[in-house]
């Protein structure tokens, strides 16, 4: 018996009340690390700088190897100003089947003046029957640039697993100074009728969304995004459109983790190169 059928017991009732904290900033043109508070499951790894200091990698691990019904996850990051931080996770998150009651995750950033944060967690594998709600809510001042990317799986694939049972909820919020610059809540209860259907997943096991809010997009930008789907053999179906805070969106359904990494990944150097004139380096990571 694998771990997501085990019978519930009294600590997976109880669930894990882990958290992160999180402070970048800027020293002399090096952003730092200057506050860490982390309790378990959540942990860390020490900064990494493979582009030079003024870029700061950091890898968030969860230690307990998944996400179970009655966890409660929280994670809070600032960057002053002018820091500039990239933060992804270790491997694939792993959402398990419910034990009845719901798992929640809550995610606040406050990104200062002229700062900016590359938020590129790895994919998100939510098991049929999980119960699970993420919120990420970002507050952006004058000046600063948010580019992230939420890839989710619905049942493990490989196995023939389909998410039948169970529900999922996204929402992700970005505000400046009062003002909502982009808000996109997603749900989706599990069923056959919600994956095959046309406004579900029709028939596929993956969405992910990229976006970036900061410096205005040029229409130009818009369609190299879409000439760098286009361009590629793909199974899949894509959008790119322009935010209301003139940024980008990018959404995608499918059933290729790969496919979808790669298209956000020449994106995201589409959107290091114009408007951050900085080449973008994979996390190491990534490559493991």
């Amino acid at each position: 018996m694998n771990k997501q059928q085990k019978p519930p017991t009294s600590e997976m009732l109880t669930g894990w009340h882990g958290n992160l904290n999180l402070v970048y900033a800027d020293r002399l043109g090096a952003t730092q690390v200057t506050h860490s508070q982390v309790k378990a499951p959540l942990k860390v790894q020490r900064p990494f700088y493979p582009e030079g200091k003024a870029v700061c990698h950091s890898v968030v691990l969860h230690t307990a190897g998944g996400i179970v019904g009655g966890d409660r996850l929280s994670q809070s990051i600032r960057l002053k100003p002018h820091a500039h931080a990239l933060i992804t996770t270790a491997a694939a998150s792993k959402v398990y089947r419910s034990n009845g009651q719901p798992a929640r995750q809550t995610i606040n950033i406050q990104l200062d003046s002229g700062a900016c944060l590359e938020w590129l967690p790895q994919e998100t594998i939510v098991f049929n029957g999980a119960n699970y709600q993420q919120d990420l809510r970002v507050e952006l001042a004058p000046g600063a640039s948010w580019l992230g990317w939420e890839i989710t799986r619905f049942g493990r694939s490989a196995r023939g697993e389909r998410f039948l049972q169970g529900e999922w909820r996204s929402h992700t919020e970005i505000w400046q100074q009062g003002h909502p610059l982009w808000i996109d809540r997603q749900w989706l209860p599990g069923g056959e009728e919600i994956i095959n259907s046309p406004h579900g997943l029709a028939g596929e096991a993956i969405i992910a969304s990229l976006v970036w809010i900061g410096q205005p997009v040029s229409s130009e930008i818009i369609e190299k995004a879409r000439t760098l789907w286009s361009a590629r053999e793909h199974q899949g179906q894509a959008g790119v459109t322009r935010t209301q805070g003139e940024g980008l969106l990018c959404r995608y359904r499918g059933s290729s983790t790969a496919e979808v990494r790669n298209w956000f990944m020449d994106v995201w150097q589409l959107l290091r190169l114009s408007l951050l004139e900085r080449r973008a380096i994979k996390p190491r990571v990534w490559l493991l």
